[in-house]
């Protein structure tokens, strides 16, 4: 143990030599790495310190005003609750839990910050540790007073904290030291009282001891010195100074001391709640502002600790006040634990933020909140008042155009100016006269498919004698959307949302940030008509898109309009809703031997030309054997270098040629571009099985004057759209008859292929009775199902039930 120490001890100094040497050539304009003092193994050990990295600077004295911004901390404190370091039995340490905290500390004090530690648990470790060797010493003196192994029951005498603590500290410092010596990384152990920071001289020798470990890369791992601490007394703050009552105190107090940047504060709680935490009406605080105390009820306290929820918000209300932001979140959560902290760092939506800078408008919850209320009241109104909602929105978009042509031109200006969007985004985000006319007509139509939607019987059953059930469409409740580019978006979900009766909750992108504002004002407008404006919400917010996936208890539907990259990530987050979408839109348009050429020339211009950006964009083009070195085949291929089309050759295409385009890298790629794959297959058949192997079950067409051939395609193809002699870009809910789509699924359940206001609906039964019980069909029972089928009629006055 003492060797292990010297050489502990001998490497540190190494490390702290090689850092010293590295700043001071790179101070004299020297290559570090040429100091004949600086070998290739420290190099190599020092290649993670802050250094290297980019530097995290940020002016101390203001804390962070929104979440986003905490990815630019610096300094960081991270307070270890009681509950969180020791075991539920309260006797010992949580140490897998422990152990992913030390690796995202570690984590982080590699990426460049300086990270300091304050840590609860010498007690517990110490309690443990003492009752382990009173157990052991009585068993050894009952042993040998009755000179017989059996033992009797012996009780233990009640363990005094401060003893624990005296036992404990020294263990759990050695355990801290070997976890984060797993990643290369020196502490320190500091153990304070309020004497440490109320006399002026052990104050600036504390802060020095910590800056200097700071610089020397080392994590300082802090406690109050529970063995000698005095027992805390009520209301002994001095002014402007908290008083180190419990290690939320002492952790706010040392990250203003140490002008820290932000405060991590791990509890046994998600956070901070509007009422004790379990109870029914209890909402967790995503953000938190001084002055919101008085819409705080607190609970008790955690089962260890000597401070509740109360002392915390102080604590970090303290902290604030000092230029410190402030997370608290739970830290013994199994499923968030092993990266609670190095999320709270990126900014994501994890327990309260603390935060001075209150929002002018609701938060992105408030919003939900309002349009599930507004949209429970437009799930109530008559058809016809909807229609005449959507109707109004139709005529806003070319009353108003010129309003809106206006928004938009100031989103194409500045898109231009700082040159991110490709030339097809930009085409998305622009708007035109001839679009909102387009849209004011799909809106129409909508407007007429409204009347028979909310409310329509799709089944009648007489179950018994005076007992009837209905299954009625519904709509499904909340539903977030988020898109890409395209603003004509917005007007034409928002009418579907009113025709089903949903709510909406919209996320659009910031470079159609001035268009999409004047669409929702519009859309807003239009539902001011019968009372139920809130009941599309644009979510202006700087809210992360993951964290609205978050939101598994307030939206039902997740609808990603955009690229296939937007459409995965969403997947990926939205761990707890339903996503409505395809992952890619990877389409094939086969060119069977017997096609007509006029007709296989016209349709792969249009699926391939049209608009190559479109998901229902021709990618892979498949064409019969028999077709090669034929006049046909000539023409497909002359067509294309017109259109100026970069051609890949798959596998099977390349063999048959001398010189070939490019090799095609894979089989599933979406060029989004004028850009596509040709590949060869023998029969209709292998055009299948290579659509299934391939495809993205999008939309895939099959070219060919053979009508059998044709019908086994359409029928075999498991694909959301497959079309025979027309092309992949009909693949759209407007040119379906639907006046618009909220996008296209590619999913196997619920709606498939462009979803229009059908696919918005889902059902629920209606049992009308007179006074029937399960019992009365037992076989005791007096009566009998009938199960007897209904014809469905038009709902009676009256008798129109709606959710």
């Amino acid at each position: 143990m003492y060797l292990q120490r010297m050489f502990s001890c001998s490497r540190l100094l190494a490390r702290t030599n090689a850092l010293q040497t590295f700043r001071r050539a790179a101070s004299q304009g020297k290559n570090p790495s040429s100091s004949p003092f600086l070998t290739l193994h420290a190099v190599r050990q020092w290649s993670n310190v802050p250094f290297f990295t980019v530097p995290l600077a940020r002016a101390h004295g203001k804390s962070f005003a929104h979440r986003s911004d905490l990815r630019q901390a610096k300094r960081i404190v991270v307070k270890l609750g009681s509950a969180v370091v020791t075991r539920g039995d309260e006797c010992g340490l949580a140490l897998g839990r422990l152990a992913s905290i030390v690796e995202q500390v570690a984590v982080l004090q590699n990426q460049g910050r300086e990270m300091m530690i304050v840590t609860s648990g010498a007690v517990a470790f110490g309690k443990q540790r003492l009752r382990h060797e009173i157990l052991l010493s009585q068993s050894v003196r009952q042993a040998l007073h009755s000179g017989q192994n059996q033992l009797k029951d012996m009780s233990l005498p009640v363990l005094e904290a401060r003893a624990c603590a005296a036992a404990g500290q020294s263990g759990l410092m050695a355990l801290y030291e070997a976890m984060f010596t797993q990643y290369s990384t020196c502490t320190a152990q500091i153990l304070v009282t309020n004497l440490d920071f109320h006399d002026d001289q052990k104050r600036r020798n504390l802060n020095s001891t910590l800056h200097e470990l700071l610089r020397m890369n080392i994590v300082p791992i802090i406690n109050t010195n529970d063995a000698v601490v005095p027992p805390p007394e009520p209301n002994s703050d001095l002014q402007g100074v908290i008083s180190i009552k419990d290690n939320d105190s002492l952790a706010a107090r040392l990250a203003v001391e140490m002008r820290a940047d932000l405060l991590i504060a791990l509890s046994d709680v998600e956070g901070l709640y509007d009422s004790p935490p379990g109870s029914d009406d209890a909402k967790l605080l995503d953000t938190f502002y001084p002055g919101d105390q008085h819409s705080i009820t607190y609970g008790t306290k955690s089962r260890v600790g000597i401070g509740g929820m109360e002392a915390k918000v102080k604590a970090a209300l303290w902290a604030l006040q000092g230029g410190t932001s402030v997370v608290i979140a739970n830290g013994t959560h199994p499923k968030v634990t092993g990266h609670v902290i190095t999320d709270i760092v990126e900014g994501k939506k994890v327990g309260t933020f603390f935060s001075e800078v209150k929002p002018a408008g609701p938060t992105v919850e408030q919003q939900t909140e309002m349009a599930r209320s507004a949209g429970r009241t437009l799930a109530s109104l008559e058809p016809e008042q909807r229609s005449d909602i959507i109707c109004a929105l139709a005529d806003l978009l070319t009353e108003r155009k010129d309003e809106i042509l206006s928004a938009n031109k100031k989103d194409m200006e500045h898109a231009a100016s700082i040159g991110r969007l490709s030339p097809a985004l930009l085409k998305r985000l622009s708007l035109s006269s001839s679009k909102l006319n387009s849209l004011s007509i799909g809106l129409r139509q909508i407007a007429v498919s409204s009347q028979d939607s909310v409310g329509r019987v799709l089944r009648r059953t007489r179950v018994a004698n005076n007992l009837e059930l209905e299954q009625i469409t519904v709509p499904i409740g909340v539903l977030l959307v988020i898109f890409e580019s395209r603003p004509d978006c917005l007007p034409q979900v928002s009418a579907l949302a009113i025709a089903s009766g949903n709510a909406l909750l919209l996320k659009g992108g910031k470079e159609a940030a001035n268009t999409n504002r004047i669409l929702h004002e519009l859309a807003q407008e239009a539902l001011s008509i019968h009372g139920v404006k809130d009941a599309i919400q644009l979510v202006s917010t700087r809210e992360e898109v993951e964290d609205l996936c978050r939101l598994e208890k307030m939206i039902d539907l997740i609808i990603p309009r955009g690229s296939s990259q937007l459409v995965r990530d969403i997947q990926r987050s939205a761990k707890g809703i339903p996503v409505l979408g395809h992952s890619e839109g990877i389409c094939h348009v086969y060119v069977d031997h017997e096609a007509s050429v006029d007709k296989a020339i016209k349709i792969i211009r249009d699926s391939k030309c049209d608009y190559p950006a479109a998901c229902n964009a021709m990618e892979t083009l498949l064409v019969h054997r028999d077709l090669l070195r034929t006049p046909v085949f000539d023409q497909i291929i002359d067509m294309l270098r017109t259109e100026h089309v970069k051609i890949h050759a798959g596998p099977k295409f390349a063999s048959y040629l001398t010189f070939s385009p490019s090799e095609v890298k894979s089989l599933r790629t979406e060029y989004g571009d004028l850009e596509c794959c040709i590949e060869v297959v023998d029969s209709m058949q292998e055009a299948v099985d290579h659509i299934h192997k391939y495809g993205s079950s999008h939309t895939d067409v099959i070219v060919t004057e053979n009508e059998d051939t044709a019908e086994q395609f359409l029928q075999q193809l498991d694909s959301a759209c497959v079309f025979w002699n027309a092309s992949s870009r009909f693949a759209d809910g407007y040119r379906f008859g639907l006046g618009a789509e909220v996008g296209i699924s590619t999913a196997r359940i619920h709606a498939r292929g462009p979803v229009g206001l059908e696919g918005l609906l889902t059902t629920k039964w209606v049992l009308r009775g007179e006074g029937h019980t399960a019992a009365d069909f037992s076989e005791q029972g007096s009566m009998t199902y009938l199960h007897e089928n209904l014809p469905v009629a038009q709902i009676l006055p009256g008798r129109r039930t709606t959710s």
